[in-house]
């Protein structure tokens, strides 16, 4: 599927507070909020002129030293999405990221295809390998085998929607002549695959339509954007182009307040545009914004200034 954003133009959203407390993303409001603050944001999300929002994919936290920092509440990805469309008219719905080994293909397609229909089209389908071992085992799934399933699962998908009835037969999974319905809107979703290295950058040439960052300084989007192509091009797919995502620091509008978490990139909203015009400028068309705030209050009126004054100077 071609990419989403129009050339020369980008797209901006967030992923949602509320629906994840681990401890590197949550501000402290966010436990106490719950699923009417979650709809709230994603309405101002809309009114402001964002263009996504996303939920992120965990299923079962281990408790062990990697996952000690993540806490146990993910809400699911479906659920949460389905939520959200259903209060909202135009915003994007995007899986921030769908770990494609936790499902067989079929299902997710079938759940995917589901949202899709409903939403009117509105679905980002963001695949990626997934990280927590502990998780995997919990599972029963071959954590060292993640990224061949999460390659194998994006084919059968793109089969499922793309045909009546589909036939695959691979390393991981395989099925003859089945189909899976309801199917998006125009039989396939724009799919943005994350990841921090090389591995998944060659994933997204191959096999996707965007790129999912993960951290990603700004001086590595030339080796990113270079890795995509070259990618792309090895796989017949020379006149590809894709929507490039980059995450840019925690943020506050204005000056920081006592009592913030720790933003990285504050000031007037000008300074927070001349920042985004330099991450665009570096070749990244996609913003996965974050914004701290000590309130439920202060997190929306972050939407809205940026809405209102920081997205026209973009």
């Amino acid at each position: 599927m071609p990419n989403l954003v129009p050339e020369g133009k980008a797209f901006y959203g967030i992923q949602l507070p509320i629906q994840t407390l681990t401890q590197t993303l949550v501000d402290p409001w966010e436990k106490e909020a719950g699923p009417d603050e979650l709809v709230m944001i994603a309405q101002i999300a809309e009114s402001s002129g964002l263009d996504f929002v996303g939920v992120c994919d965990h299923v079962a936290i281990p408790n062990d030293d990697y996952s000690a920092h993540m806490t146990t509440t993910w809400y699911d990805p479906i659920a949460t999405l389905s939520w959200i469309g259903a209060n909202t008219e135009k915003i994007n719905l995007l899986s921030v990221v769908w770990i494609a080994a936790y499902r067989h293909p079929l299902l997710s397609a079938s759940s995917f295809g589901t949202l899709a229909h409903l939403s009117n089209g509105r679905v980002i389908l963001g695949l990626g390998a997934g990280h927590v071992k502990g998780e995997f085992e919990a599972l029963n799934i071959d954590f060292s085998k993640r990224g061949s399933i999460l390659d194998e699962s994006i084919d059968a998908i793109k089969a499922t929607f793309m045909n009546e009835y589909a036939t695959h037969k691979g390393t991981h999974f395989s099925f003859q002549s089945v189909g899976v319905g309801p199917k998006p809107p125009t039989n396939e979703l724009p799919i943005w695959i994350g990841g921090s290295g090389p591995a998944a950058w060659r994933r997204v040439g191959k096999r996707g339509d965007g790129y999912i960052p993960m951290g990603n300084s700004r001086d590595q989007y030339k080796e990113i954007i270079e890795t995509i192509h070259q990618a792309a091009n090895e796989s017949g797919r020379e006149n590809a182009s894709f929507d490039i995502g980059i995450m840019p620091p925690w943020s506050y509008i204005g000056d920081p307040p006592d009592g913030l978490p720790p933003a990285g990139l504050t000031g007037p909203p000008e300074k927070i545009a001349e920042h985004l015009r330099a991450d665009h400028d570096a070749g990244a068309n996609v913003f996965h914004l974050k914004f701290r705030s000590r309130t439920l209050e202060e997190y929306i009126e972050q939407l809205r200034i940026f809405g209102e004054e920081v997205r026209p100077l973009l």
